[in-house]
């Protein structure tokens, strides 16, 4: 098959055993390598759906300046979009992105704006919205993608990646395991899946310094997991657990992952090792786990993969009782 550009190549990654790293037969767990997309992560599904979607809808017009705050894997993506279709791209990030997302944005021909103040919940999510509002103000026909709010973000997920697991699976999951940020992900596939195994049981992977579980603001270093604010998309009543998991422990599932199974990913998917590696023992019997690795590890090397990084961390102390509070805050039920 030769593609007509980049963006029908996105999709089609496989799932893969990580019998390795989770040996015991009683849980087996089953990773879709998302970070083989194109553009290098799960955000290139999105990406291309709501850009595609918004030009075929009138949403968007081949005058439009698409505008987006992100930590760095949506922006990519959206920069690739719309390389492809000859859109004008401002993204907005903040000192937390990792060079090398930095640098894949400009090469890329994004315009970037970084944002240095923090918001009052101690991020900077607050900041870089702002910042958006005032460039819809500023630049001719500019639109905002707004992933935290635009239902394309988790249909995306349930038309596109769920339909792929469902096809390649060879046989049922019992739990969904995956990190949490505009909560897109982990609503689309949890909302596809469940047609098809309602006994799912769907948890997620925050990050501690999150508050989107009613948890405390706190600084958080790993892109792309957990949030300052609340996403609009967000649906507590269809999430049953969360797993809080640290910086440092998402660096260390990180080293885990490719000591064990040779996966270069991100720092996302360290977080949601440590989660599956929190999780287990919570598990009242035998339950085949599936998750989703995010994106790739080369744009980490100054960030999970740096040792002096990873020394310089706080450490973040938390026991199980927080956990189980945060996720009765969001209306879940624990595990």
């Amino acid at each position: 098959m030769v593609h007509d550009s980049v963006l029908s190549c996105i999709g089609t990654t496989p799932l893969v055993r990580l019998g390795r790293l989770f040996p015991s037969s009683g849980h087996p767990v089953i990773a879709k390598l998302e970070l083989l997309n194109p553009g290098g992560s799960v955000k290139d599904r999105p990406a291309h759906f709501i850009v595609e979607q918004g030009l075929r809808s009138g949403a968007l017009t081949h005058r439009s300046h698409l505008v987006e705050s992100t930590s760095g894997n949506l922006g990519i993506a959206l920069a690739m979009a719309a390389r492809v279709h000859g859109l004008p791209f401002t993204c907005v990030v903040d000192p937390n992105i990792a060079p090398a997302n930095l640098r894949l944005l400009e090469c890329l021909g994004a315009r970037v704006e970084m944002v240095l103040e923090q918001d009052e919940c101690g991020g900077y999510l607050g900041t870089r919205v702002r910042r958006v509002q005032e460039l819809l103000h500023s630049l001719p026909d500019a639109v905002w993608i707004n992933q935290y709010a635009n239902a394309r973000n988790w249909r995306a997920h349930y038309h596109l990646t769920a339909r792929e697991i469902l096809a390649d699976l060879d046989g049922p999951v019992d739990v969904l395991v995956l990190g949490i940020s505009t909560s897109g992900t982990i609503l689309g596939l949890a909302r596809r899946l469940r047609l098809v195994f309602p006994c799912l049981r769907v948890i997620a992977v925050d990050a501690a310094g999150s508050v989107i579980f009613g948890g405390h603001s706190g600084p958080r270093r790993i892109p792309g997991l957990g949030a300052s604010r609340v996403p609009e998309l967000f649906s507590p009543d269809e999430i049953d657990d969360v797993v809080v998991v640290s910086d440092r422990e998402a660096a260390s599932g990180c080293r885990s992952l490719l000591a064990a199974e040779g996966i270069f990913a991100g720092g996302s998917s360290g977080a949601v090792v440590a989660g599956i590696e929190k999780l287990i023992p919570r598990l009242s019997g035998p339950a085949r786990i599936l998750t989703l690795l995010a994106d790739r590890g080369e744009r980490y090397l100054d960030l999970v993969y740096d040792d002096e990084w990873v020394a310089a961390l706080p450490e973040v102390g938390f026991d199980d009782a927080s956990v189980a509070d945060r996720a009765v805050l969001a209306g879940a039920s624990t595990a």
